[in-house]
């Protein structure tokens, strides 16, 4: 049986050991009321990890509950610190999905740490705003520096580094990564064809690519009908296959379009599955189409050798990025980009105007990450990847890591040692895919064996009308079974629908998740199972 958890948090010490009391200085800045202050929230936040697994990981409040709570307009007068977090924790912490929970395994992971936060609170109270060199060196250089870091820790290619005449940059999200070399890419075809044929531009990639890419092409100008798609199937894990990707360009080239952009990904969102860059690679460099790599996800775990081979072929690529807020510690938002040509940045996306203008820029001795990126101001992003870096070190990272994808293997061995359950594909990292298999919902549903289960797992004929019908009843089973699992708050996961299966994604992450959670997680699973699968209708037999 699953734990019962107590959603009742007794009141925040901090709360009930502090009095009342506004700032006793005027200044919104002054040292010793933000010392006062700061230490305060530090508590709060230190009782709210001590106590953050009373809380249902998955909020439980309906839209619009806090305008019920709220004024209707500002104070007009101050109110003290004391006031506003215990707002916080009577009205903001209910509509929290606890993402820092060790029971939290949905989407893929925002995993924190101390080292991250301390260097946001870093990067937070210095509050530069550095969009060139000038306005703040160190955060320049810092960046540069922590970009060759760990571009080195995932044995990028040379050309990929300032060292190499490449470079890295910080983004917010890989949102804006895959925009900006998207543009990269369209502006380079462009100042050779001329922006009157912005029409013939064609991009590609996977059925299981982000959805980021869509909105980035659409921001781009691409013409909607020039948005390539390649199929994939459960057979090949759902990886993109080269030959329908060359088969694809030469059927665009002979209709007079130009390819211009490949998004390859390791690490797709519904499953993580890993395409193939070096063949991908191939069939880009001879329409000569920039390539991007997106491991958003998996980039992380490839500081670990013996995770490196998902990055193999990356050195054909034009350019590669993971978010380091997903799986590396490092609090949101944080996405790593590396490219082999920076002028193709920053042709398209540097501003030049007159109250910017300065010495250190016109010696072309520094980087001005302001023509790396779509926005002028930008955060010090790099001072908290630098301080997890300097925290915990390489090996230590790596053990992280690799204790997440050793509890993703418990987990994976339950699921394969139960025959009411099984893995859908293939388990690359810390995430397994799963589902109640059509053999148990058949099972419950008929109370005999009728052979409807060989024609839905056995027939190639996906779309007959009866397979359908027992495809969708059990996609409808294990749907029931992950509303069910989130409602009841002990544990969050998410799904996807590949190939026409509804699947479960447990993803392993949360920094603070030890096995205990996992162990707990399955017992909560199969409790759930347990109670849909003798709740299924045997109406629905044939």
């Amino acid at each position: 049986m699953g734990r019962l958890i107590d959603f009742d948090l007794p009141q925040n010490n901090i709360l009930s050991n502090v009095a009342g009391g506004g700032a006793s200085n005027d200044n919104p800045l002054d040292p010793e009321e933000f010392r006062r202050q700061g230490h305060m929230v530090i508590d709060f936040i230190a009782d709210y990890y001590k106590n953050i697994e009373k809380y249902p990981v998955l909020s439980q409040v309906e839209p619009g509950y806090l305008k019920k709570r709220l004024p209707t307009s500002a104070p007009m007068n101050p109110e003290s610190i004391e006031t506003i977090l215990g707002d916080v924790q009577d009205h903001i912490v209910p509509g929290i999905t606890h993402w820092q929970s060790p029971n939290y395994f949905a989407y893929f992971p925002s995993s924190g740490s101390i080292a991250g936060f301390l260097g946001e609170m870093l990067a937070t109270g210095f509050n530069v705003v550095g969009f060139n060199w000038m306005s703040s060196p160190a955060a320049t250089e810092l960046e540069s520096i922590v970009m060759d870091w760990l571009g080195q820790m995932l044995r990028l290619p040379k050309s990929f580094l300032f060292s190499g005449n490449g470079g890295g940059v910080l983004q917010g999200t890989t949102c804006e990564a895959i925009l900006c070399t998207l543009v990269a890419a369209r502006d380079r075809t462009l100042r050779i064809i001329g922006n009157d044929n912005i029409g013939k531009l064609v991009v590609y990639c996977s059925d299981q690519t982000h959805c980021a890419f869509k909105k980035a092409a659409q921001i781009a100008g691409i013409n909607p009908d020039n948005f390539r798609v390649i199929p994939t199937t459960l057979s090949s894990s759902f990886s993109m296959c080269p030959k329908a990707l060359r088969n694809t360009i030469i059927a665009d080239v002979e209709a007079g379009l130009v390819p211009i952009f490949l998004l390859a990904t390791v690490g797709t969102t519904s499953t993580t599955a890993v395409d193939p860059l070096g063949p991908l690679c191939d069939v880009a460099k001879d329409y000569g189409m920039w390539v991007h790599v997106d491991a958003a996800y998996a980039g992380s775990i490839c500081i670990c050798p013996e995770f490196r081979h998902f990055i193999d072929g990356v050195e054909g690529a034009d350019s590669f990025s993971f978010n380091a807020h997903k799986w590396f510690f490092t609090t949101l938002d944080c996405c790593c980009l590396w490219v082999k040509d920076p002028a193709a940045l920053t042709q398209s996306l540097s501003t030049d105007p007159e109250y910017l203008k300065n010495k250190a820029t016109e010696s072309k001795q520094v980087v001005d990450y302001k023509d790396w990126q779509l926005a002028l101001s930008r955060r010090f992003r790099s001072l908290k990847l630098w301080l997890v870096l300097r925290s915990y070190g390489v090996e230590k990272l790596r053990g992280f890591l690799r204790s997440h994808v050793k509890m993703a293997k418990v987990f994976q061995g339950f699921v394969e040692a139960d025959n009411r359950f099984e893995v859908v594909v293939p388990r690359n990292f810390a995430n397994v895919c799963f589902r109640i298999t059509p053999s148990a919902v058949m099972s419950s549903s008929t109370k005999s064996s009728n052979g409807v289960l060989g024609e839905i797992t056995n027939s190639n004929d996906i779309s007959s009308p009866r397979t359908k019908t027992k495809m969708g009843l059990v996609n409808e089973v294990n749907q029931k079974l992950m509303e069910s699992i989130n409602g009841s708050g002990g544990i969050y996961m998410t799904h996807s629908v590949v190939g026409g299966i509804y699947l479960l994604r447990f993803a392993v992450g949360a920094t603070l998740t030890q096995e205990s959670h996992v162990i707990e997680a399955w017992n909560v699973v199969k409790q759930h199972a347990h109670a849909i699968l003798n709740s299924i209708p045997t109406t629905h037999s044939q």
